[in-house]
């Protein structure tokens, strides 16, 4: 069952087209219980959130993270939360549940598609700063985002 629905306004003409649109969309909602009217910039999309992982593991393959002053083997997940803390240009700390400092990254399903964008290249130029081999997949995922880009380095 679907539970969210979206349409991309593009021109000024499309607003009124939109809005019946979204009227008649909340009154057959309305039928199952009360509908959410947001408005806000299009989300990454899965097909982006699916170039990202091949970039992050290439990274996380070739490259040690610096964890609790030590060079580790870091996992894809850890590498997203350091760019995706680094991008946001913020380090947001909770308390932990036995008093410890938790940093937190940033969710990616939340940015917009061109924050997501931005986050492929910079994940791309830390890579290729650190002298990473990419992987097939990730070269098309780069290729996919900017196709002048051929000065990658294959794995």
């Amino acid at each position: 069952m679907r539970t969210e629905i979206e349409r991309i306004v593009n021109v000024p003409d499309a607003i009124e087209p939109t809005l019946l649109w979204v009227k008649q969309m909340a009154q057959k909602g309305l039928q199952r219980g009360p509908v959410a009217v947001r408005l806000g910039r299009p989300r990454r999309t899965l097909d982006q959130n699916k170039k990202l992982w091949p970039m992050l593991t290439d990274i996380s393959n070739q490259v040690d993270l610096v964890v609790n002053g030590v060079p580790v083997h870091a996992r894809p997940e850890d590498w997203k939360d350091v760019f995706t803390a680094y991008q946001a240009n913020e380090t947001r700390i909770a308390l932990g549940l036995d008093g410890n400092p938790v940093f937190l990254g940033q969710r990616t399903r939340k940015m917009s598609k061109a924050q997501f964008s931005d986050l492929i290249e910079l994940i791309y130029s830390y890579g290729a700063e650190h002298d990473v081999a990419w992987s097939e997949k990730a070269r098309d995922s780069i290729r996919e985002y900017n196709p002048r880009v051929i000065d990658y380095k294959a794995a």
